[in-house]
C-alpha cells in the first residue's frame, strides 16, 4: 500500500487523519507520516506495514474483528 492508496482509502471511508487513527488504534503522527509517505522526524520514506493495510481493507469490509479477540 503507498501513502496515495491509503489516502485513498482514507477518504473513501470519509475519514479524518484523527479517525482514522482511532479507528486504526494508531497515533495521530503515524497517519499523518502514512498521509505523506514521509517520516515527519528525518524526511525518509514510509513503508505502510502490511498489517495496517489489511486492516484498512477489513474495515472498507465492513468485517469484524476475529471472534475472541479484543477490538
Amino acid at each position: 500500500m503507498t501513502n496515495e492508496d491509503f489516502k485513498a482509502w482514507r477518504k473513501a471511508m470519509g475519514l479524518s487523519q484523527a479517525a482514522a487513527a482511532v479507528a486504526l488504534d494508531m497515533s495521530a503522527s503515524a497517519i499523518e507520516q502514512y498521509d505523506s509517505g514521509r517520516r515527519r522526524d528525518s524526511g525518509k520514506p514510509v513503508e505502510i506495514p502490511k498489517a495496517v493495510a489489511l486492516a484498512c481493507a477489513a474495515l472498507y469490509h465492513r468485517l469484524e474483528p476475529w471472534p475472541g479477540t479484543k477490538g
